[in-house]
């Protein structure tokens, strides 16, 4: 239930910045052409994870998420190591969601299989498309029978548990080459992925895609046509059984939600260790150290490789909790939950945002909890930006 409780067991977000190559769209803390540091980054990784863990005495942690850039690239032994890392580190739940995300490049049944040894017990392969132009638009080195091959060669490891994430509303990207995507990927073996994750294409200010964008070079399709693609998505995937139980995330069943994220989602805390790696624990948000070697380079000295640190003062910190929690679907935010977390009743603070929203038919309220309505859900982010102070 969103948002958290206080105390309640946190995320441990790892972040891998390495890559092979750039895609164009992307705008995360990645670096391609320095695999020669994998080696040293893992140590640093292990001792930053083992004093995070020290500092928070083993408090209690319900997932780990390696995250980046491109985690497999790292061998089966590195994943292991740092999974025991954290499991020595942190007083872990006894079956734990540990998830890893990996470019379906060169992944094959051995690979996953070390995966799986080494603790990993849930995928999220980079599909996006699997149209060709659209990989090479955005600027990804798989083929669709690439993506395919890893989804499989995860099944025949024993992954019972693999989300695919897809992107919508690339350049030249029509409905049918859309509809196309879902139809192949939900169809790849007798049950489908556990887990979908459907993120419309944002060109990011500074990005190669964004400056083709300018000059004309690329053309995006219009906020229209995006959002009868994302309608087209929820439709179809409802009559397949999967629940939209987020703004962009879809699951087969409860249990296999993106249990790591809904921490997110419901405002929680989390360690975020790692080059960039942002974290957020008792009201106050954190940044590590960009570059790999400046990173590498303070967890060899004996320091904390934090650059930037951020107080959420209380007004910040409800706003934060509708805006993340509204994009729950099926929960939203409760009442109880917010009064426990922010010590103030919700309709207290909130009553006459929502009582407009509601009205303008955005938003649901029962005596219970608030939730987006489907017509907030297409306006969802007009809707979440009112309650940030």
């Amino acid at each position: 239930m969103a948002p958290s409780p206080p105390g309640a067991p946190l995320g441990l977000y790892l972040h891998i910045p390495f890559c092979a190559h750039i895609c164009p769209y992307c705008d995360f803390n990645t670096y391609a052409g320095q695999e020669p540091l994998i080696p040293a980054y893992v140590d640093a990784l292990e001792r930053e994870i083992a004093r995070e863990g020290a500092r928070l005495r083993g408090r209690a942690a319900a997932a780990i998420f390696f995250g980046g850039g491109t985690p497999s690239l790292l061998t089966p032994e590195q994943v292991g190591r740092l999974v025991s890392a954290c499991r020595d580190a942190f007083v872990l739940d006894p079956c734990p969601e540990i998830s890893l995300e990996a470019n379906p490049n060169g992944f094959d049944p051995t690979y996953a299989a070390g995966l799986l040894a080494a603790g990993v017990n849930r995928l999220s392969l980079g599909v996006q498309t699997q149209r060709r132009r659209g990989l090479r638009v955005l600027g990804r080195l798989h083929e669709a029978a690439d993506a395919q091959a890893a989804y499989l060669a995860a099944r025949t490891a024993g992954f019972t548990n693999i989300s695919l994430d897809l992107l919508f509303g690339w350049p030249s990207q029509t409905p049918a080459a859309w509809e196309n995507d879902l139809e192949t990927v939900i169809a790849w073996d007798a049950t489908g992925p556990e887990h979908l994750s459907l993120y419309s294409l944002i060109v990011e200010p500074g990005t190669p895609m964004a400056d083709a964008v300018a000059r004309g070079i690329l053309q995006t399709p219009d906020d229209d046509a995006t959002a009868d693609l994302y309608e087209a998505a929820i439709a179809r995937l409802a009559t397949v059984g999967y629940t939209h139980y987020e703004v962009a995330n879809w699951a087969r069943s409860p249990d296999v939600v993106a249990h790591h994220n809904v921490l997110y989602w419901r405002n929680g805390d989390y360690i975020a260790c790692g080059a960039g790696a942002h974290g957020h624990l008792a009201g106050r948000r954190t940044m590590n150290h960009l570059l790999p070697e400046t990173y590498i380079a303070a967890i060899d000295a004996g320091e904390r490789a934090i650059s930037n640190t951020e107080e959420i003062g209380p007004a910040t910190a409800m706003g934060e909790t509708m805006m993340l929690g509204l994009r729950l679907l099926q929960e939203g935010v409760s009442d109880a939950a917010f009064a426990a977390r922010h010590g103030v009743a919700l309709q207290s603070v909130y009553g006459a945002t929502i009582a407009e929203l509601t009205g303008l038919g955005l938003l649901t309220r029962d005596p219970e909890r608030v939730r987006l309505t489907s017509r907030g859900l297409m306006l969802a982010n007009d809707v979440c930006v009112r309650f940030l102070p």
